[in-house]
């Protein structure tokens, strides 16, 4: 069996920097047209400056031959002032604004201590259209890791879209099930990414048999219940949700210790796992939609022209990848997927 669909985009990647950028950029680069890279380097990129030389070092570890575009966004800060939205916008390549609230996940301790700090930031994101991407989780320590994004709806977004219903907003790696009633209810600017981990996965997998490490991400893996609610809205053919991998490489030292760090790297079958949830749903016919139309709808971009080819053939994922000095663990290890892209290596 084959699946020709329109060349998908990842509305949600983080590709790190230096010999880690090497490391992972083709396996993206193979199968999305673009990607809304994510700002959480260390330090930040929180100026247009610093996204567009970041920018400059992702097109130079292109492999020779590849049209990848990557799709810059700004961190913000506390600090973020109207006049830097002015010079994003003015640029031409930051899509996007990105609020980590402050202690949330990997390299957020910069992030937003309070996002009344900003409101005429937001304003000024409302005006330009910019979106605003979303880390939607309290950090409040009294409050449990497995209701976090819930409290953040209720103390932090629904109030924001109240205050600004101009603003565009992505509620990325949605996890639960008020999560997804949230933006169905919501009017036509606010949208979700959904990962693949969570159309895929319950907590349960977390330890099954013993503590996965590299299951481990933020938001964590929810109940069944919520799984299912996930896939119900990614082939539902509602347009506001759409493809985001949240594909995030960690090295085995830094996922395999006493106090090991969030992601799950998927970019190594970014578009397989879709390929194996959506059919698992009877819903192959939606997946072009979810993964090539709804997210460059909602940016605003036009659809890409060319095309990829799935090809129904299994295949072992490697147990690990060359990562600078370490190695990376992909998502499935060993493990064998149903799908394969078409002239993809391993």
């Amino acid at each position: 069996m084959r699946l020709t669909i329109r060349r998908p985009d990842d509305w949600h990647l983080h590709l790190r920097d230096g010999a880690a950028l090497a490391a992972v950029l083709p396996h993206t680069a193979a199968r999305f047209a673009r990607a809304i890279v994510m700002p959480n380097l260390a330090p930040p990129v929180t100026t247009t400056a610093e996204a567009a030389a970041y920018r400059a070092r992702i097109l130079a570890a292109l492999p020779p031959g590849a049209a990848f575009e990557p799709l810059m966004a700004l961190y913000l800060t506390d600090r973020t002032t109207p006049a830097d939205i002015d010079r994003a916008r003015a640029s031409g390549i930051v899509h996007g604004c990105k609020l980590y609230p402050a202690g949330a996940t990997t390299h957020s301790a910069a992030g937003v201590t309070d996002i009344r700090r900003l409101d005429d930031t937001l304003a000024r994101m409302a005006e330009a259209g910019m979106p605003l991407q979303v880390h939607g989780e309290v950090t409040a320590a009294d409050v449990d890791i497995f209701d976090r994004e819930a409290r953040f709806i209720e103390a932090v977004l629904a109030p924001l879209v109240a205050r600004l219903p101009r603003l565009r907003i992505v509620f990325e790696h949605i996890t639960t099930r008020v999560a997804v009633d949230f933006v169905r209810g919501s009017h036509d600017g606010i949208a979700a990414t959904i990962t693949p981990q969570h159309l895929s996965l319950s907590r349960n997998a977390l330890f099954a048999g013993g503590i996965r490490p590299h299951l481990y991400c933020l938001p964590i893996l929810k109940t069944e219940p919520d799984r299912r609610a996930l896939l119900e809205a990614a082939v539902s053919g509602h347009p506001r949700y759409f493809l985001g991998t949240d594909s995030a490489p960690h090295a085995r030292r830094t996922k395999e210790n006493a106090c090991g760090c969030a992601g799950i790297y998927s970019a190594h079958a970014g578009i397989e796992f879709y390929a194996e949830a959506f059919e698992a749903a009877g819903a192959l016919s939606q997946l072009e939609a979810f993964a090539s139309h709804h997210g460059a709808d909602f940016y605003g971009l036009p659809r890409n022209a060319g095309t990829i080819t799935l090809v129904r053939e299994p295949w072992t994922v490697p147990a690990g990848y060359p990562f600078g000095d370490d190695t990376l663990v992909p998502w499935r290890a060993g493990e064998t997927l149903a799908w394969r892209l078409e002239g993809a290596a391993p």
